[in-house]
């Protein structure tokens, strides 16, 4: 089954209209997310944020095609997900959009770049390319020259820049950082929140996960959610929007 096709760079790149999430366990019935509608456009760096329990991890699995609505219609860049079978799901997970995750999810027996290459490597992208867009990917983020160290000889802060790196190696049409910085100390978590705001800045459409305000309000935008609905979307004087 072959990958969707993106759309001009026009189109929002998630749509979300009246979604709900209901989960199920015998007779008894959670409504994770109730009637979400949110729209981000190309460019925008937006946080969402809310306490545990509000619903914001159900929200970034949905917007993250690790899950699906149970009602309601999601469109990622100009396509509606209810359409995609699993194949063009795993297409969309590995080619559309970048993860960032709280653990770092490297492999500690591969260096910087091998860990970086994965995607392309279930891409089916030869190795001299991968090798190449690896090593450009890790530049973004400042470690060229920690290309060949293995997670274990990388700080925190290094660790998750190489995730990063991973994130961007696709050429995704979202990065998705869910709590990016929760397992860093401050000085490495506000070291991965500039990388993120100058990757806005070059362009990247960025979604960021959270449940620190401080944090949400380092971009452009803050949607807060509880109890499963939104309560608030409002511009913020942080990154702003990329031009």
């Amino acid at each position: 089954m072959t990958a969707p096709v993106a759309p001009p760079a026009v189109a929002p790149v998630i749509e979300l209209d009246a979604v709900d999430k209901t989960y199920e366990t015998g007779a008894l019935a959670v409504d994770a997310l109730r009637g979400v509608s949110l729209t981000i456009e190309p460019g925008e760096f937006v946080a969402i944020t809310g306490p545990s329990g509000s619903g914001k991890s159900t929200l970034m699995h949905i917007l993250g095609c690790l899950d699906v609505p149970t009602r309601g219609r999601y469109v990622l860049a100009g396509h509606d997900v209810a359409s995609f079978g699993e194949n063009q799901l795993a297409v969309v997970r590995n080619r559309f959009i970048g993860f960032v995750f709280q653990q770092f999810n490297l492999l500690p027996y591969l260096n910087a770049w091998r860990n970086v290459e994965l995607p392309l490597v279930y891409a089916g992208i030869e190795r001299a390319e991968r090798h190449e867009r690896a090593l450009r990917a890790l530049t973004q983020v400042g470690l060229a020259d920690r290309a060949d160290h293995k997670p274990g000889e990388l700080s925190g802060g290094q660790q998750q820049r190489v995730a990063i790196a991973r994130a961007l190696v696709t050429e995704p049409a979202i990065i998705l950082a869910d709590e990016p910085t929760g397992n860093l100390d401050s000085g490495s978590g506000a070291e991965v929140l500039t990388l993120l705001q100058s990757l806005h800045w070059a362009g990247r459409t960025i979604v960021l996960i959270t449940h620190d305000h401080a944090i949400a309000a380092q971009a452009g935008r803050a949607v807060e959610i509880h109890d499963g609905r939104i309560r608030a979307d409002d511009a913020l004087a942080g990154a702003g929007t990329a031009s």
